[in-house]
């Protein structure tokens, strides 16, 4: 193995490793100076701006309503880019595919339900079975008791913009309000969002901060597994192992992540696309997010994994809480895209930090590992990188396709 750690120090480590509180447009009431205000988060932090000013007579429990029922609306909204129709096994009356269609279709009466709610009559009140149209007829209810035509207007301007925020974002264009859809995980892919990731990787093959902050996750998760799987190929050449063993084998220089970026690598090397690999890891783990079993077939193996860990495992030895309990799924059921986009750039580094030990010098005839200054390191290390670089675009546009 040629070299040392030094070549794995090359370049800074863009990633930061924090969970993430995971929401939508956020709206509170600023009780001193009576604001109903709107927050979302951008990737890059949060923003927020007023919405309305609410008369000195509102009652502050109805203007806490009103922000709550515009929270629920606006989830219920973003459910809808999140879950959309197309990442549902069918569309057949009363399937998941189904019920996401009518949520999306039900876009078209949020306005209306805003300005006519259905009210109680009688002791009796309609209730919608459609999410998206209960959650705008709750946010009309909450306007129809503060009784003010004015900010109900107000709110009308507002929803509508959270309407085409969404739909941008279907559309793939992340700019303006949509692109608190940075901070969400989707169960499918935007080819544009896929494309403009790859655009970013093919500026810079290890990742940027940037498809964190402009990029759907789970599309640049797509990309990455494309470049991770022409970093692995680069690697797998130089040190002379199998491409899906690179991130193994560069744990010993640097501490990665190791399972899930290797997994990725074994199914890409079987011959699934990297769309389909992300989006079934992604999926997988929404439905866990949702208390449900994501493969009923898989059960008895996982039941089975569990129990031989849990014998093995002698009282004082492992924490029940341990990194190597048996994981229903690979990914954060709390943040399952970012997550994985998180481990396929480090599997990237992991590429990079292997090739960087392993590569000849342009002077073959030097010893490598005697004392270098500064300056040389420096160049060393340039060096390595720019070749790293090429070397993986390179090979992802040779092997473009897998995009497609």
């Amino acid at each position: 193995m040629g070299g040392n750690s030094r070549a794995g120090a090359s370049g800074e480590r863009h990633l930061a490793r924090a969970g993430r509180i995971v929401a939508v447009t956020i709206y509170a009431f600023d009780e001193t100076r009576r604001l109903l205000i709107r927050t979302w988060d951008t990737g890059a932090g949060c923003v927020a701006s007023t919405v309305a000013e609410l008369a000195e007579s509102a009652v502050l429990d109805d203007a806490l309503h009103l922000a709550n029922a515009l929270t629920g609306l606006s989830r219920q909204l973003w459910r809808t880019y999140t879950h959309p129709a197309s990442a549902a096994a069918s569309l057949e009356t009363n399937t998941e595919g189904w019920r996401r269609q009518g949520d999306r279709d039900a876009f078209d009466t949020v306005i209306d339900a805003l300005k006519s709610p259905n009210l109680p009559q009688d002791g009796y009140m309609i209730q919608s079975y459609i999410p998206v149209e209960e959650a705008a007829h709750r946010v009309g209810r909450a306007l129809h008791q503060l009784c003010n035509p004015a900010l109900t207007e107000q709110i009308v301007t507002d929803v509508q913009d959270e309407l085409a925020a969404v739909e941008h974002a279907e559309r793939g264009d992340l700019t303006g309000r949509a692109r608190q859809a940075v901070c969400l995980t989707r169960a499918d892919a935007s080819p544009l969002q896929v494309a403009a990731a790859d655009d970013l990787f093919r500026e810079q093959p290890t990742g940027s901060q940037k498809l964190f902050t402009e990029i759907d996750p789970t599309a640049a998760a797509v990309a990455a597994a494309h470049w991770l799987q022409a970093a692995a190929d680069v690697a797998a050449d130089v040190a002379e192992c199998d491409p899906a063993d690179v991130v193994r084998e560069a744990d010993d220089i640097e501490a990665l992540a190791v399972e899930t970026p290797t997994h990725v690598l074994e199914r890409l090397e079987a011959g699934e696309t990297p769309r389909e690999v992300v989006l079934d890891l992604i999926r997988t783990a929404m439905t866990v997010a949702e208390g449900r079993i994501a493969d009923l077939e898989a059960l008895p193996d996982l039941i089975e994994d569990a129990i031989t860990w849990s014998e093995q495992s002698r009282p004082g030895e492992e924490d029940a809480l341990a990194t190597s309990q048996p994981r229903i799924t690979l990914l954060d059921p709390a943040r399952p895209a970012h997550d994985l986009l998180e481990d396929l750039l480090d599997g990237i580094h992991g590429c990079h930090l292997l090739y960087s030990s392993y590569s000849d010098n342009d002077d073959e005839d030097e010893d490598i590992d005697r004392d270098l200054d500064e300056a040389e390191i420096e160049e060393l290390t340039e060096r390595l990188d720019a070749q790293f670089a090429n070397a993986v675009r390179t090979e992802a546009a040779a092997n473009q396709n897998r995009l497609a």
